[in-house]
């Protein structure tokens, strides 16, 4: 529920309804699945903090508040844990999704508990686990909360990429902007390549879909196509040309379409609540 006040001056405020408390039943067994993980990998390490659970719990009770959980169907949020391992637990995956994967170099991974894991841009990369055609054609969303952009503003990265031909889609930067494709060929420019924050693509249309940067959306008239036969990866794109990301990432999410908007509020609040949370 979202409460809105307007002022005689007309004045706005929105106030997003949270949650205190540890009794959702899916944040639950997504914490004890991380700290589960979090213990194989480094043993004795201890569980999550309290405000770190109730951050958890706060996200995804805010998200079915919203409506909005149902379209998420594969999710990591890629900060919060102890370890790395634990950070690659999924929130959210279908039975017919694998779990995420990481390759490259081992030690070549940057993770902060608190703003998330950071690409080494040369040949570490995160296998979501879902292809680009387990959504349907004019019903898809993808998103990542970028604690840190790609550098330097000009290059061309890819946050998240699936098949880079028809039906394909990608999100990334390149001449100093964002771009993104959703099930075409064709990509579009929107936003600028230094910002951070929830940047995401939403389409519920077959002749347009919103991309959402820096806080807005802007629709781009880009007509959709059969979605490709394409895993969909973190950190660069499955083509030949990879375009590997040197970004910092907290949270991707992957699914059928949703309120970007939404999305963005819940996400922002949960990566700032894990920042607070983290000594």
């Amino acid at each position: 529920m979202t409460l809105i006040i307007q002022k005689p001056t007309g004045f706005t405020l929105t106030l997003r309804q949270t949650y205190i408390g540890t009794d959702d039943p899916d944040a639950a067994a997504y914490i004890a699945a991380v700290e589960a993980a979090d213990e194989i990998a480094s043993p004795g390490v201890g569980g999550l903090e309290t405000a770190t659970k109730v951050a958890i719990h706060s996200f995804v009770k805010g998200c079915k508040a919203d409506g909005i959980w149902p379209a998420i169907k594969a999710s990591c949020i890629l900060a919060g844990a102890r370890t790395l391992p634990g950070a690659l637990v999924p929130l959210v995956k279908q039975p017919a999704d694998s779990a995420p994967a990481r390759f490259g170099t081992e030690g070549g991974w940057n993770y902060n508990r608190q703003t998330g894991l950071q690409g080494n841009n040369t040949n570490n990369y995160i296998n979501s686990g879902r292809n680009s055609n387990a959504d349907p054609q004019n019903n898809q969303h993808f998103s990542v909360y970028l604690s840190t952009a790609g550098s330097p503003s000009s290059a061309t990265q890819l946050y998240m990429g699936g098949f880079s031909g028809p039906g394909g889609l990608s999100l990334g930067i390149a001449a100093s902007q964002q771009f993104s494709r959703s099930q075409a060929t064709t990509f579009a420019f929107s936003g600028v390549s230094t910002s951070t924050g929830l940047t995401a693509v939403s389409r519920s249309l077959p002749a347009s879909y919103i991309h959402r940067s820096g806080g807005s959306n802007n629709s781009l008239n880009v007509a959709s196509q059969a979605p490709a036969d394409s895993s969909i990866l973190v950190f660069r794109e499955p083509s030949s040309d990879v375009f590997y990301t040197n970004a910092r990432l907290a949270f991707y999410s992957i699914g059928e379409s949703l309120d970007l908007a939404l999305l963005d509020a819940r996400v922002t609040d949960l990566i700032n609540a894990i920042g607070a949370a983290i000594p």
